[in-house]
């Protein structure tokens, strides 16, 4: 079956308390409800940071490149209230875990008995680290998130979460930061507390994100802005339901591999910083000096930067057919040249891109599993949503999940 959620952050789910079972509207409503049911009170306050899906300029933002990302209508929902003690305790509803951690502990990565922090709990505690060392005050809190950003699935589950608790300490901490400053201190903490080098645009789409606008985002400056997304068009993604696994030493091993081509090609090219100082016609002028799989990894680079550069003006005049196009291209660099594709993702695109209505179609985020995003055209989204799940589910025996999404506001206190 899929699910066509224009908005699925209000839909209704079920949650069971004290036995009784209740229908929520929303998220937001659970998350207070739940709450109230593990602390006994009513939260002090509620923030939302949503997801995100990536339209173009894939593996390139920490190559200093061009992103095209949009904030989706997924998001982390985290209730929270200051708490009377000097301990930090939180609860992850969908998990039915918890934990609670000292600001001593932090380095040594372990919760208040001195055990390893569980993986989940491991961005928030790396999100108080950060803003500890950048002088900011974390107030212990106490507090509860559910989401509906499917973990793992390549649309910025972590993000999302490490977004929302930025935004809780700064409730509770009495400094404010402009989003895009609060998005650095996120990636820092993945990068240097997670211990993935992700770059700057998950974080920074889930900080920045505005209604039914895609963002453009230099990953070098930091400077950015928005673009129209036509009214015409319904950006849905499809869940593979696979599931990545030891994501982080593949990533890490591809971000090698472009630093390597950069420090190669600096030989013959002095003053290049990275893979976004090589045009495509000077690296196809240089490629024969590197290793074949270096070669690979940094033409995907190279040429994905030159595709979101293209995709502006097309953007501007509405030209979507050849945007499509361009994430066409994209998922092909991706599945043959950066390798970061497996045999569900190609079959859902290659569906898709054969169904009526269908711009484009390609794999969405680090890769190795999670979801694909398809530009349709809106009057065909419903029918090309069951088409697609259909076909998948055919040819693979697994049921997605497909989700049209629209573009949201980004991280708020609500």
């Amino acid at each position: 079956m899929y699910h066509s959620h224009t908005h699925p952050a209000n839909t209704a789910a079920d949650s069971s308390i004290d036995g009784v079972t209740f229908m929520f509207d929303s998220l937001h409503e659970i998350a207070v409800a739940k709450f109230r049911e593990r602390f006994g009170e009513a939260p002090a306050h509620v923030v939302r940071a949503p997801g995100r899906v990536n339209l173009l300029g894939e593996h390139v933002d920490y190559n200093d490149g061009f992103v095209l990302p949009i904030a989706i209508d997924r998001a982390t929902w985290l209730a929270f209230s200051p708490s009377k003690t000097d301990q930090t305790t939180l609860t992850a509803a969908d998990l039915i875990e918890e934990v609670s951690f000292h600001p001593e502990t932090l380095s040594a990565k372990t919760d208040a008995e001195g055990k390893p922090l569980p993986a989940w709990a491991v961005y928030p505690a790396g999100v108080m680290w950060a803003l500890k060392e950048a002088g900011l005050e974390t107030p212990a809190l106490k507090g509860l998130y559910t989401s509906d950003v499917p973990q793992g699935a390549g649309v910025s589950s972590s993000a999302s979460v490490e977004m929302a608790f930025v935004l809780a300490w700064q409730t509770l901490g009495g400094w404010s930061l402009p989003p895009m400053e609060r998005a650095l201190l996120g990636q820092k903490a993945e990068n240097k507390y997670v211990g993935v080098n992700s770059g700057i645009m998950d974080q920074f789409a889930s900080a920045c994100g505005e209604q039914d606008r895609l963002l453009y985002l230099d990953c070098r400056s930091l400077e950015w802005h928005t673009l129209p997304l036509p009214q015409e068009v319904a950006i849905i993604i499809a869940d593979t339901k696979m599931r990545r696994t030891l994501t982080s030493g593949e990533y890490n091993k591809r971000r090698a591999d472009c630093e390597e081509a950069v420090r190669i090609l600096s030989g013959t090219l002095p003053g290049i910083q990275s893979l976004r100082d090589v045009p495509v016609k000077t690296f196809n002028q240089h490629a024969v000096r590197l290793p074949e799989q270096v070669e690979k990894r940094a033409r995907h680079v190279v040429e994905e930067i030159e595709r979101t550069q293209r995709a502006i003006p097309l953007l501007e005049q509405g030209d979507m057919a050849e945007f499509g196009n361009l994430l066409n291209q994209c998922h092909a660099s991706l599945r043959d040249l950066y390798e970061v594709s497996i045999p569900e993702l190609d079959v859902m695109v290659e569906i898709a891109q054969d169904l009526p209505g269908c711009y484009g179609a390609r794999l969405t985020g680090a890769g190795f599993g999670g979801c694909t995003v398809n530009l349709v055209a809106r009057e065909q989204a419903t029918a090309f949503s069951s088409a697609l799940a259909l076909g998948y589910e055919t040819e693979t025996g697994f049921p997605p999940e497909i989700y049209i999404c629209s573009a949201s506001k980004g991280a708020e206190l609500i």
